[in-house]
């Protein structure tokens, strides 16, 4: 039922997303995820990659899994 890899473009999983708190809070751990090996997605647009109205970081692992930390509006 799994794949040998992660392919965000198959069936299954594609990212989590989680409220991050305040925009101080998850700038704070958007820092510490990139300390830890996660990447930035769409660093050009970071922290408005999802739009204007929208803070948050799109993070990647090396094993391809996504996250979308978005803070408080």
């Amino acid at each position: 039922m799994a794949g040998a890899t992660h392919d965000r473009m198959q069936p299954g999983l594609n990212h989590l997303a989680f409220h991050a708190g305040s925009i101080v809070e998850c700038d704070e751990i958007i820092s510490d995820a990139l300390e830890h090996g996660w990447e930035l997605l769409f660093a050009d647009r970071h922290p408005s990659a999802g739009g204007s109205e929208v803070h948050a970081g799109y993070l990647v692992n090396a094993d391809g899994f996504e996250v979308e930390l978005v803070a408080e509006s």
